[in-house]
């Protein structure tokens, strides 16, 4: 319960529990967010405050849009309801600097093209995400910060070094961008993961869901590489420190000591937060999980 409240900024002191003995359940904390997405602006800042430690900020601008010409009206799904106080919340809370990265996945992408054909009769493909994964998962273990979260209390922060690996993906969704993870990803093999992202995706776009697929991450991956795209700056997902952003591979020549020959590069943007991550960590990050992604045979040492 108290993961779901940091998961979704929610200030448990503003909870009314239903519990025994005044105790907050799940569902009291899933209440007060759904009343406060319902009350209305006003209601929804002054939660804001709780959630985002009362920054001083501006009204939102009031214009009557219709004078300029016909407008059409629509409301948000309640997936982009949600995740706009999240995104706002992050964006304005954590000191957060991205840095890019190029992998070189030539080799990657030859083995995982052999491999879907080798088992085109089986159904499974594996994805490319599911590489990414199994890499973060290095990643995270030869550089712990990334796998932790800070905490405050009475004012004072501490640092949550996590022993567990939990993988999030962003999932694009008619309704919006929902978040499911990949729990334990350290204990799955590629294949493994490639199945049950899958049937994460699947529920994602069938709108179905639950809390339990949505929480514990340690860790985002957000994928552009179906659409598009060069680098871009993703918006780490708190309580994380961090997040790997990823657009679509391109072949470009590269310099091999002799000549230039063609290889596929995969553009990553690794956003972090700097009060855990400074540059020089971030760097050395994005450095080995581009060696891993070069080099699977890596994963095994």
């Amino acid at each position: 319960m108290r993961l779901l409240a940091r998961e979704l900024g929610v200030d448990l002191s503003r909870v009314t529990p239903s519990g025994p003995k005044s105790r907050i359940l799940k569902e009291d904390v899933s209440a007060y967010v759904k009343s406060v997405l319902s009350a209305g602006p006003a209601a929804a800042a002054a939660a804001g405050a709780s959630l985002g430690g009362g920054l001083d900020l501006l009204p939102w601008p009031k214009v009557d849009f219709a004078k300029f010409g016909a407008v059409e009206v629509k409301p948000l799904s309640r997936i982009k309801k949600i995740s706009a106080q999240n995104l706002a919340r992050n964006w304005v809370m954590i000191p957060a600097v991205t840095y890019h990265e190029d992998a070189d996945i030539t080799d990657l992408e030859a083995f995982r093209v052999a491999m879907n054909k080798e088992n085109e009769k089986s159904g499974t493909k594996i994805t490319m995400l599911a590489f990414l994964i199994k890499a973060s998962v290095m990643a995270l273990k030869k550089f712990p910060e990334f796998n932790s979260s800070l905490d405050v209390q009475n004012g004072e922060m501490s640092l949550v070094m996590k022993q567990y690996f939990n993988i999030a993906f962003a999932a694009d969704t008619p309704n919006g961008l929902v978040v499911p993870v990949v729990k334990n990803a350290d204990q799955k093999s590629v294949t493994q993961i490639v199945v049950e992202s899958g049937e994460l995706a699947r529920k994602a776009r069938d709108g179905k869901l639950g809390p339990a697929d949505m929480s514990g991450a340690c860790f985002t991956i957000s994928s552009l590489g179906g659409i598009g795209g060069t680098y871009f700056s993703p918006i780490v997902n708190a309580p994380e420190v961090a997040i790997l952003g990823v657009n679509k591979s391109v072949m470009k020549p590269v310099w091999n000591g002799r000549e230039f020959e063609p290889r596929l590069i995969l553009p990553m943007s690794l956003t972090a937060d700097h009060r855990v991550i400074d540059g020089a960590l971030a760097t050395r990050f994005n450095v080995y999980l581009a060696q891993l992604l070069a080099d699977m045979r890596r994963v095994l040492l």
